[in-house]
């Protein structure tokens, strides 16, 4: 004969339920972003860049595919900017660097 575990209580009148769909999950790939993003402004440049615009596009648009709600969003979204910003910067720095070497 076997026992089982009492059924939890109920919840006490004007406690906060967990939304629709149950608690959110993080995107298994938002804090590789971030760090892609934040090393393409630091030193890394187009190496870093380019996968963290490209992850962090895809990333973004399986949040917004999915109806489970996502915890870490700010966070895919921080590195999505991060690795645009450091492409840009990449490639203005190569752009100057190759006109002061023609010169």
């Amino acid at each position: 004969m076997s026992y089982s575990a009492p059924p939890p209580p109920p919840p006490e009148y004007g406690a906060p339920q967990p939304p629709y769909g149950g608690a959110p999950q993080n995107h298994p790939r938002g804090t590789l972003i971030l760090v892609l993003g934040i090393l393409s402004l630091v030193c890394c440049g187009l190496f870093t860049g380019i996968p963290a615009f490209i992850m962090g596009r895809s990333a973004l648009a399986e949040i917004d595919a999915n109806p489970v709600p996502t915890a870490n969003r700010g966070l895919i979204k921080a590195g999505y900017i991060c690795g645009i910003i450091g492409t840009v910067l990449s490639i203005v720095g190569l752009i100057v660097r190759l006109t002061l070497l023609g010169n």
